[in-house]
């Protein structure tokens, strides 16, 4: 059916993912419902069912127009209740492009009257939001394992064990800054710890409390000690993750109380 779809709201948003592994969200029903709510459903092909509830149990619905994987999907969308418009009687359409590691997804949502476009325009900056999250949830779920591997690096005397491991870990042109650091490359990282080292015999760092992550952003606190087991100096690390789950930059913060 043709549909006079005259207005339109565009929202572009870039999610630390791979296309491929945000793209499963249009085609996994238990993926789907994360994103929209407990209860939603998506049938991946053209003419398939498509099904929101809401976690205030709204309800919307449309069907699957084009389905193009990794890509793209386009489905119609309106409300079981008919308010603010029917189902089908607008046309949600999603185009996701690679940027570098991650993806660019492009929203463009099409509809007949202009007043209800506009009062569309906080709900999709919201649920982007959210569907970012939920896929950086899942991305970065052993985000815990990078930030401890890279406490761990901190205690390794040995130049090439301790290489290997940063360039497991870290990207290439990873950005390090903390009160006595401006770096901008592994190979410089890996030696400016080695250097640490020689001047700080036997003290060890590890990861203290669990980490908080937000699409990738990694907030974790840490703290030093001496080889006798004492607490030497703690603060806080705020890590910037790629979508390949390697450390793009690290800023280490020392708690004002420790330093002295």
């Amino acid at each position: 059916m043709k549909m006079n779809l005259e207005h339109k709201l565009d929202r572009t948003v870039e999610i630390q993912a791979s296309r491929d592994a945000v793209f499963r969200y249009f085609t996994d029903s238990a993926r789907w419902a994360k994103w929209w709510g407990e209860g939603s459903t998506i049938e991946p092909r053209p003419g398939g069912k498509v099904y929101i509830r809401y976690p205030n149990a709204i309800e919307a619905m449309g069907e699957v127009i084009e389905i193009t994987p990794p890509g793209r999907i386009v489905f119609s969308f309106g409300y079981a209740s008919g308010n603010p418009i029917p189902p089908g009687a607008s046309r949600v359409t999603i185009v996701l492009e690679r940027n570098g590691a991650a993806t660019r997804l492009h929203l463009t949502h099409e509809f007949a009257d202009a007043t209800v476009r506009d009062q569309h325009v906080p709900g999709w900056r919201f649920q982007l939001a959210v569907f970012a999250n939920v896929v950086a949830d899942e991305v970065f779920a052993d985000a815990a394992s990078i930030v401890d591997a890279w406490y761990h690096a901190w205690t390794i005397a040995e130049s090439e064990a301790r290489d290997a491991e940063f360039a497991r870990i870290a990207a290439g042109d990873v950005r390090f800054r903390d009160r006595f650091s401006l770096l901008d490359n592994v190979a410089d990282l890996s030696a400016h710890v080695g250097a640490a080292l020689r001047f700080m015999p036997g003290v060890g760092l590890r990861r203290r409390g669990e980490i908080r992550q937000c699409q990738g952003m990694i907030l974790a606190e840490w703290v030093s000690t001496s080889n006798d087991g004492k607490e030497v100096m703690s603060g806080a690390s705020v890590f910037q993750l790629g979508a390949d789950m390697r450390i793009q930059s690290a800023t280490s913060l020392t708690n004002p109380a420790s330093a002295g």
